[in-house]
């Protein structure tokens, strides 16, 4: 699958749950719940225990599934990701390296950003969306709305702090996809092996975002067009 392929695959999703754990063990787990509560796209932080080989694990279980690195730092990080077979790359800043090694694979790079100039220097390397990141720090749907402006054709997606209460508002405010983190895979659920809670969280969000877009589509269908006909 090349990049525009995995770019559209994550905006049809909706949603990018970023998968956090204390053990690989642990992460699987979770991942199996994302997985029975309708996702098929996947994060794995390289705060995870031996992520690489997660990763490669993950890709061999669901061949369905977009499997993706986060929290990818530097260069030799995204490589060994890549090669074990992540289709998706996610840091929490701008990395020109990174953005270049993802493209010689032929896969995405989301790159963190969050002002205007983060934002146009990692358009400038070839981004390929825009992870804004931490989203709620600087005022959440409304800031995303405000960069709508300058940023019309960017494709964002907002990360940290966002969950079912606030997922339609980013998506009205025009977010690609959503990167959900502990809202929806806390380390107490995952602790206390509650899985049903996982899935059933993801099936809520998922039923948010579909909601959301529905709604967009029918402001649009409402809003007269221009006549463009000559004077009668």
């Amino acid at each position: 699958m090349n990049r525009v392929a995995i770019c559209r695959r994550i905006e049809h999703t909706g949603i990018v749950p970023v998968v956090r754990a204390e053990s690989a063990e642990q992460a699987l787990l979770a991942c199996r719940a994302l997985k029975a509560g309708g996702v098929d796209v996947l994060e794995i932080t390289l705060t995870v225990p031996d992520a690489p080989q997660l990763i490669r694990t993950l890709a061999h279980e669901f061949p369905d599934t977009l499997i993706g690195a986060g929290t990818v730092t530097d260069s030799k990080q995204a490589r060994a990701c890549l090669e074990a077979g992540a289709e998706f790359v996610v840091s929490p800043g701008f990395d020109p390296e990174i953005v270049a090694l993802c493209h010689e694979a032929e896969k995405p790079a989301l790159p963190g950003a969050i002002t205007p100039s983060e934002i146009m220097g990692a358009l400038r390397s070839g981004a390929d969306i825009i992870k804004l990141f931490p989203a709620s720090a600087l005022g959440g749907a409304k800031y995303l709305k405000s960069l709508r402006g300058p940023f019309p054709y960017v494709r964002f997606l907002p990360t940290g702090g966002v969950n079912a209460s606030t997922a339609r508002d980013y998506i009205a405010a025009g977010a690609v996809a959503l990167g959900v983190g502990s809202e929806l895979v806390d380390v107490v659920a995952i602790e206390r092996r509650e899985f049903e809670t996982i899935a059933a969280r993801t099936r809520e969000l998922i039923r948010v975002v579909r909601e959301a877009r529905q709604e967009q589509r029918a402001q649009r269908s409402r809003v007269p067009r221009a006549n463009t006909g000559g004077a009668a």
